[in-house]
């Protein structure tokens, strides 16, 4: 197994995208690798595993807590790439404070995390 992990650095405004391919390990496939994705951020309030068939863009988390995350084939025998997408401003820095200060202080993660995002 190896992972190739790409952040891209793309002119927008908010936001990052980031590919890795990933060659599993021998006999797993795509579908056991969104099952165990969906398995490890089940009930994850930030976290979602999109449906096979749609990758995850920036838009959907502009201005959230939000991740995003996308699987699908490499277009190489054995390998698989998988996209993920945050808000580098609020998950990436601020969001992820905020939440990781509500579970310090035994607060609801969420708190102060579901309101309405800005625009831009």
């Amino acid at each position: 197994m190896y992972v190739v992990f790409t952040p891209h650095l793309i002119p927008i405004n908010r936001g990052m995208l980031c590919t890795t391919y990933i060659r599993p390990a021998q006999g797993a496939t795509e579908g056991d690798l969104r099952a165990a994705l969906q398995e490890a951020y089940d009930g994850e309030p930030f976290v979602h595993v999109t449906p096979a068939g749609k990758w995850p863009a920036t838009r959907e988390v502009r201005g959230s807590n939000h991740c995003f995350i996308g699987i699908g084939s490499a277009g190489v025998p054995g390998q698989l790439v998988v996209i993920s997408v945050i808000d580098n401003l609020v998950k990436g820095a601020s969001g992820q404070a905020l939440q990781n200060m509500n579970l310090l202080f035994g607060l609801d993660e969420t708190a102060g995390l579901t309101l309405e995002p800005l625009y831009p």
